[in-house]
């Protein structure tokens, strides 16, 4: 299945206010380190995170390394959603670095990135509880994230990799069904802007450094969903395959849009081929999970087409 988002977002509000003495510092310390330790993540390269974090903090943050971390375990659950091996080790990493990033902004308020990565971690959380359908837990991440973007945002408006997060929420705010809506309102969350939030979205994708992968990820999942632009989404996909040549899954997500959205049959069962062979010949990562899950993907389809 085409990876799990998180599609809510919510919570308390966060309530620590700046010494009116302090000046903001804006900008990404080591953003470069961070994007390739992103680029890493991405690539499905889970073996050489630990080694590309040493790598990254210094120069960048060492609460952003928490973050990553805990990302970067979001990624390995993602290639296998319906596992939960990685939920402990994903829950553990998940809060040390909510912690830390909470502590960052308590010790250095005007500090924009510390926000963004308070905002980041909270994400994270976010996706996995809405994958394990704690959709409550979600929706109070959901207004976590929001005020702690929202301040980033407010200390460095040309922090554009914190615009993402933001986009994400305001976008499906607004598209979420009616039900969802009723939870949002029961719980006093800000309300959504569908054109806004693709709008951050795009932005994020064009000029952040850090989110630029991740971006282009889940625009691909709102063209297939909500915009119905499946060859845009396809045209995504394929060109993060180019990107990121090693993680399975983008070649999953490839036939699973031409088998659902294109009615290619063959076309997505070549491409199911082609990447049983890859990961025979161990040319993605983590080859194991890439046969096992293109084989069950090839077998609903030929079980289909047999009907």
């Amino acid at each position: 299945m085409i990876r799990v988002v998180a599609l809510l977002a919510a919570g308390l509000t966060l309530t620590v206010a700046p010494p009116p003495s302090s000046s903001p510092r804006p900008g990404l310390t080591g953003d470069k380190a961070l994007a390739r330790l992103y680029d890493t993540i991405l690539d499905a390269d889970f073996d050489q995170v630990p080694a590309r974090v040493t790598q990254t903090c210094p120069p960048a943050e060492p609460e952003f390394c928490q973050v990553l971390t805990a990302v970067a375990i979001w990624w390995e659950i993602s290639l296998d959603p319906e596992t939960r091996r990685h939920d402990g080790r994903f829950v553990a990493a998940v809060e040390a670095a909510i912690t830390s990033s909470e502590a960052w902004t308590k010790r250095e308020p005007q500090r924009a990135e510390a926000w963004f990565a308070l905002g980041a971690s909270y994400g994270a959380r976010a996706q996995w509880r809405v994958l394990r359908k704690e959709r409550l837990a979600a929706a109070r991440d959901g207004k976590r994230i929001t005020h702690a973007l929202e301040r980033s945002l407010a200390l460095d408006p040309l922090l554009h990799d914190a615009r993402f997060g933001l986009g994400m929420y305001r976008y499906y705010a607004d598209v979420a069904p009616a039900t969802l809506r009723m939870l949002r309102w029961l719980l006093l969350l800000p309300g959504g802007d569908r054109a806004e939030g693709l709008r951050l979205m795009i932005d994020a994708r064009n000029h952040g450094h850090v989110v630029r992968g991740e971006a282009d990820f889940q625009l691909h999942l709102i063209d297939l969903w909500y915009e119905r632009r499946f060859r845009d989404a396809l045209d995504i996909v394929r060109d993060l395959q180019v990107r990121y040549p090693h993680n399975p899954l983008f070649y999953q997500n490839e036939a699973e849009i031409l088998d659902t959205y294109f009615h290619d049959t063959a076309a997505a069962v070549a491409v199911l081929a082609q990447l049983i062979e890859r990961a025979e010949t161990h040319r993605v990562n983590a080859p194991d999970v890439a046969v096992r899950r293109a084989r069950t993907l090839l077998d609903a389809i030929r079980s289909r087409t047999r009907r």
